[in-house]
């Protein structure tokens, strides 16, 4: 059985689901999680060492990258893996993918962000060590222009992960879960405003005192909102609710919220007509061109949730059959 090595971020346990689909097919899988810290102390170190300086600097660095590294490279000599899949892996430096290419090892990187927003990932650099694929479809091209080979490779949805039976607090809103980026802020506010029912989740969000603390926030943002909940209840949150949105801005790779939301049978209201590659506009997911088009489709959604009720048998079945992290690890192994 080959082994591999998953190293990857702790974000939202994704790393996690994507080890399990290798394991599905047919692989001795360990996870390493690069920005793994064990003490509230080594957090509180780095909140204010690492993450608070990084915010002032427009930067999303939360760790020293020699840590990181030293970490990573103690993984790949404690595991022996015969393959090593890194996801994202931006703050790793090249010390790490020179040990995980060690003895001819074969070793892959799969980045959910475009490389513009990764400043310290050098394609160049790294794809003497690793062959690459990414989310953007503009970044496999672009990059492959210049002679870097990228597969290119859309996030999914892990169907093993588990789903709450039920979130009452969505019940009666258009939902949003996540970070409140500048047009999801914006998109929810036009719905409050338009009368819509909303409410966001995630500490971004949240008025709570100490959420508002780690997000160094004084001040609300006039939206109903809730605390961060855990996976399972997220994906509730997304079923449970009249619909739920999904705003890309200048992304060109498509979210895992977009797999996620119609996995579990939500209305996705999502921005990019582009999502014709996933899903049928429609009869699927929601496509709306602007924030009248969102008010105006919310609207009837919410005067009429019944009337969806195919959509959401249509998308959460065509994720099944189509778009789960099985699928994409099946795509993966070609890097191998």
């Amino acid at each position: 059985m080959t082994r591999l090595l998953v190293v990857t971020p702790r974000f939202h346990g994704y790393g996690d689901s994507i080890a399990r689909s290798f394991e599905r097919v047919g692989y001795e899988t360990t996870v390493h999680h690069y920005d793994h810290v064990d003490s509230a102390a080594k957090k509180a170190w780095n909140k204010f060492r690492h993450e608070l300086p990084s915010r002032l600097a427009g930067d999303d660095l939360v760790q020293s990258p020699e840590r990181v590294t030293a970490g990573a490279v103690a993984a790949v000599r404690r595991v022996r893996p015969d393959v090593v899949l890194v996801v994202r892996g931006d703050v790793l430096g090249m010390d790490f993918w020179g040990e995980a290419a060690a003895s001819g090892r074969r070793v892959a990187a799969w980045l959910y962000d475009e490389v513009r927003r990764t400043p310290r990932f050098d394609p160049a650099a790294v794809s003497a060590f690793a062959a690459l694929a990414t989310y953007s479809p503009g970044d496999a091209k672009g990059l492959s222009d210049k002679g870097i080979r990228t597969l290119y490779v859309p996030t999914g949805y892990d169907d093993e992960r588990p789903v709450a039976p039920s979130c009452e607090a969505a019940r009666g809103v258009v939902s949003f879960v996540g970070a409140p980026l500048p047009g999801r802020v914006s998109a929810l506010q036009t719905l409050r405003d338009a009368g819509v029912p909303v409410r966001a989740w995630g500490r971004g969000w949240s008025d709570h005192p100490i959420d508002r603390a780690r997000t160094w926030r004084m001040r609300g943002r006039g939206i109903p909102n809730e605390r961060d909940v855990p996976g399972a209840t997220a994906m509730a949150v997304m079923r449970d609710s009249y619909a739920t949105l999904n705003v890309h801005g200048d992304q060109d790779g498509f979210t895992m919220r977009t797999f996620e939301s119609c996995a579990v049978g939500g209305v996705q209201l999502i921005d990019r007509a582009d999502v014709a590659e996933f899903y049928e506009p429609g009869s699927e997911v929601l496509v709306f061109e602007n924030e009248a088009h969102l008010v105006e489709l919310a609207r009837e959604v919410v005067a009429r949730p019944e009337s969806f009720d195919d959509l959401r048998r249509r998308a959460a079945r065509r994720t099944l059959a189509e778009h789960t992290f099985v699928h994409r690890a099946r795509v993966l192994e070609q890097l191998w």
